[in-house]
C-alpha cells in the first residue's frame, strides 16, 4: 500500500519506476549536495564549530550533512582557521586515531572518496588510512563547479569551501544545482534570513545551526524535486502511512426534494439564497 524509501536518487528512481507500474505511493528521502551558507554578521568561531559538527558527525556519512560552505571572499581565511581549530578540538591532532572518527563504511567509498579528494586543494587534513578505512576530516578550497566532488553528493567528511563576492552569486550558485534535501545559513540578518528562506527550495534546514533539525519530532522532514518527495517524522510519519477517509453521515428522518429532478426554477431559486 505504501512504499517509504530513503537512499540515493539514482536508487530513488528505480524505486519510483517499480512502484509506478502497481500504482503504489511512494515517499522518497533522497540526499544531495546540501549547502552552508555563511554570511558577514555570522559570528566565526560559533559558526565553524556548528558546521563542523554537522559535517563530519559519523564521518560525514548522514544524508543532510553540509555538501559544501558558501563564505564571502574576505571571510574565507577566517572560516578555515576556525573549522581547523574546531576539527582539532573535536577529533585531536591525530584524528585518524580518535575513537569519534568512525570509518567510511566500506572498500567501495573509501576509493570513491579517495578519488574526490583530488579535486581543488587540500586547505587541512587529507590523512587517510586504506587500512581501517578511515579519512581525516578535510577542508578543501580551490573548488569550481564542474569539479567531480561537485558532481555528486560527497557522503564523507570532505568538506568543499566556496568563496563568494555577493549574496546574490551565493543563491544563483545554490539554484543553478538540484533542489537540495537540507539548506543551512549562518546569519545575524534577518532580511538574508527571510531572502534565503524564500527564494531557494529545499527539503528542510537550520538557520544558524545544522542537522538538529532531523531530530525535532515537532518537524516535517523530506526532500523536493532530485532530493525527495513527501515527508515524515512524528504526526507526519504516522499522516504519510495514513489514508484519510472522507465520510458524509446522514438521517434518514428528513429528505429534501429540492436537488431532485425535475428541477424547473430549483436552480435560479438556489442561487439567490446561496448569495
Amino acid at each position: 500500500d505504501k512504499i517509504l524509501f530513503t537512499g540515493s536518487p539514482r536508487v530513488g528512481q528505480v524505486v519510483m519506476e517499480a512502484a509506478a507500474r502497481q500504482l503504489t505511493p511512494v515517499t522518497l528521502e533522497l540526499g544531495g549536495k546540501s549547502p552552508c551558507i555563511v554570511d558577514g554578521t555570522a559570528p566565526v568561531q560559533v559558526s565553524a564549530r556548528r558546521i563542523a559538527f554537522g559535517k563530519f558527525t559519523n564521518a560525514g556519512q548522514t544524508c543532510v550533512a553540509p555538501d559544501y560552505v558558501l563564505v564571502p571572499r574576505q571571510q574565507m581565511p577566517a572560516l578555515v582557521e576556525a573549522l581547523e581549530r574546531e576539527i582539532r578540538s573535536m577529533y585531536g591532532a591525530d584524528p585518524l586515531a580518535s575513537p569519534d572518527l568512525p570509518h567510511i563504511i566500506n572498500q567501495k567509498h573509501f576509493d570513491r572518496l579517495s578519488a574526490l579528494m583530488e579535486s581543488g586543494r587540500i586547505l587541512y587534513g587529507g590523512q587517510r588510512d586504506a587500512a581501517s578505512l578511515t579519512i581525516a576530516p578535510t577542508l578543501l578550497g580551490n573548488v569550481a563547479p564542474e569539479d567531480p566532488i561537485m558532481q555528486e553528493e560527497i557522503f564523507g567528511p570532505l568538506l568543499p569551501i566556496i568563496p563568494y563576492d555577493t549574496e546574490q552569486e551565493a543563491r544563483r550558485f545554490v539554484l543553478a544545482g538540484q533542489r537540495p534535501l537540507a539548506l543551512y545559513l549562518f546569519s545575524r540578518d534577518k532580511g538574508a534570513q527571510r531572502r534565503w528562506m524564500q527564494e531557494v527550495p529545499f527539503g528542510g534546514g537550520c538557520v544558524n545551526d545544522t542537522l538538529i533539525h532531523l531530530a525535532n519530532p515537532q518537524l516535517p522532514f523530506g526532500g523536493i524535486g532530485q532530493s525527495g518527495m513527501g515527508s515524515y517524522h512524528g504526526r507526519y510519519g504516522f499522516e504519510a502511512f495514513t489514508h484519510y477517509k472522507g465520510i458524509v453521515k446522514k438521517s434518514l428522518a428528513l429528505d429534501l426534494r429540492v436537488r431532485y429532478a425535475p428541477y424547473g426554477n430549483k436552480l435560479s431559486l438556489l442561487k439567490k439564497l446561496t448569495k
